[in-house]
């Protein structure tokens, strides 16, 4: 299969996404062309990446100086602890700004290895290799670092691009359903925010997807690449246009807090549920319409998705999330600042619906009951 290839371009950056089958097999070339000077490469990988892939890896980079680091890709491990001891594995192997990081797994694994890439020595080459289907579509695009903390889901990082992302969807081929569908999370949220076609799209094909056909996953991670970037190259460091790309996290990462980051729950289920909550307040401050609400639901029913939000149709469940959307990211005042839904494709801007958490709680029996 021809290899696509998406070009992200801002002021200060300049990089290639690359999206195929096999496409981790061009990796040797692109480091050699891209950085000429690069002598040792790092890679950390996600301990649960098939050792067939692993071996490909070392063999594809045998000319270079290889530091070999297995991950434990858990949402405890996003954590300044474990950036300390990456970091000074690095450090004792003495690897110098022009050498390479390479994160090799899913989100938890690049935001980790792209946040110790971004202050190391004030700045390594890093290049992000994303093996799940939500890190290809999502997370390995934009730039977005960060690590955890007791208050909360990455409220501490950094913006720093990388210098190539590889998205081979032969990685995809080894991920349960559970994890598919953690992917597609965002990949049904870029169409819902920007893109009704690709909605449309959606609703006949979304089958394809969960039966991993190939054809199907490269125009569906292509989409949500592409609109992903028509954000990010606007708004690099989530100032204000960015912030529509987490329609559905506010209660989305309120739910993986409540949870402890339980493995019970992944962030695509959250997200899944936090969409149909957040559609629900767009619904109930008549921003959106009946029709358009039922169009979302009806794509959760039809791929049997329903499970995600149905422990939170009930109010009182919801009012057990309500403490922790203080936290969120987007918020700038003691308001909760959400995104909502105005139509299949559009949403509202940043900061135009905040909603106090007194008049949350006299909402959630009304969300409740959709």
């Amino acid at each position: 299969m021809k290899y696509q290839e998406i070009k992200f371009k801002n002021k200060s950056n300049n990089y290639s996404i690359l999206i195929g089958e096999r496409s981790i097999n061009l990796l040797a070339n692109k480091i050699r062309i891209i950085l000429p000077k690069t002598k040792k490469i790092a890679l950390i990988v996600d301990k649960k990446v098939p050792k067939k892939f692993k071996n490909n890896l070392k063999n594809n980079l045998k000319k270079y100086q290889i530091i070999f680091i297995n991950f434990d890709a858990r949402e405890k491990n996003k954590s300044f602890n474990k950036v300390n001891s990456l970091l000074n594995i690095l450090l004792a192997k003495n690897l110098n700004r022009s050498d390479l990081l390479i994160g090799v797994g899913g989100g938890i694994t690049g935001d980790v290895s792209s946040f110790v890439a971004s202050i190391y020595k004030r700045g390594i080459n890093f290049i992000n290799v994303p093996t799940t289907l939500l890190a290809q579509v999502d997370s390995a695009i934009g730039g977005k670092t960060g690590v955890n903390s007791n208050y909360g889901k990455n409220l501490i990082g950094t913006f720093y691009q990388p210098r190539l992302v590889i998205i081979d969807t032969l990685f995809l081929k080894s991920l349960p359903k559970k994890e598919m569908i953690c992917g597609y999370a965002e990949i049904l949220k870029h169409a819902i925010i920007k893109d009704k076609n690709f909605f449309r799209w959606l609703q006949k094909k979304t089958k394809f997807l969960f039966l991993k056909q190939t054809k199907e996953l490269v125009y569906a991670i292509k989409k949500s690449c592409n609109i992903k970037l028509h954000f990010v190259s606007r708004d690099t460091n989530e100032k204000n246009l960015r912030m529509i790309l987490n329609f559905g996290h506010t209660f989305a990462h309120a739910i993986e807090v409540k949870n402890n980051y339980s493995k019970k729950i992944t962030h695509g289920e959250a997200v899944l549920s936090g969409m149909i909550i957040a559609s629900k307040i767009s619904l109930i401050k008549k921003i959106c319409s009946l029709k358009t609400f039922n169009e979302i639901k009806n794509v959760y029913i039809k791929n049997k998705l329903e499970y995600s939000f149905k422990k939170y149709s009930n109010k009182n469940e919801i009012d057990k999330l309500l403490p922790y959307l203080k936290n969120d990211k987007k918020n700038n005042d003691n308001n909760i600042n959400f995104i909502l839904l105005k139509n299949v494709g559009r949403t509202t801007l940043p900061n135009q619906n905040k909603i106090s958490l007194e008049n949350l709680k006299n909402m959630t029996k009304t969300i409740s009951q959709y």
